[in-house]
């Protein structure tokens, strides 16, 4: 997606500063900027604007908006870069764990908004590349440990080795045209319900 073709949702509850982020904003040549004024029902605003990336710019974030912008992000899923007037290491830590990709502490000005935004978009697309492959490693574990499960069922019922009881998985999954932990969770899910 080209940068023109960005839509930055801007959460300010000062025109003033909320201004000087969207200029910084139409000036490296973002054209869709949004201001929402307020926090207030911040996540259906943002579902009906649908941005590409949420920026917060706030004077001291509380523990209530550092809740509400976890739901959020969590939610939305799209990078959230917050500017603050001030910050302790516990807000910096909350703002972390609710998902903000960007923490920046005094440091509003026009011309490094963009490359803020810039960061923030890089670091979100890293966080959730690494929650992908995460969750493919999990589910390949899962899938590892029921085909072990279904083999051992098989071998117990058969009377014959590991290498047999694949061998009969893949021959039923490459019958059934079915992927073998499809088959080896249908021996298990009976075993379970007969045994």
């Amino acid at each position: 997606m080209s940068e023109r073709n960005l839509t930055i949702a801007v959460v300010d509850l000062k025109p003033a500063r909320a201004a000087v982020v969207e200029e910084g904003l139409r000036a490296a040549g973002i054209q869709r900027v949004v201001v929402i004024p307020d926090t207030a029902d911040l996540l259906r605003r943002l579902s009906e604007v649908d941005p590409d990336v949420v920026v917060m710019d706030l004077e001291s974030p509380s523990r209530d908006l550092l809740e509400q912008m976890f739901h959020v992000s969590r939610l939305v899923e799209r990078p959230v870069a917050m500017f603050v007037d001030q910050s302790d290491a516990s807000m910096m830590q909350a703002a972390v764990d609710a998902g903000i990709s960007a923490y920046v502490v005094d440091g509003l000005k026009s011309e490094r908004v963009k490359s803020v935004i810039d960061v923030a978009i890089l670091r979100f697309n890293a966080f959730a590349r690494l929650q992908r492959e995460l969750k493919e490693a999990k589910d390949e574990l899962a899938a590892r440990k029921t085909i072990e499960r279904a083999k051992h069922l098989i071998m117990k019922a058969k009377a014959i080795d590991e290498q047999e009881a694949y061998a009969m998985l893949r021959r039923k999954a490459m019958n059934e045209q079915r992927k073998i932990v499809d088959i080896a969770q249908a021996i298990v899910i009976s075993h379970e319900l007969l045994g």
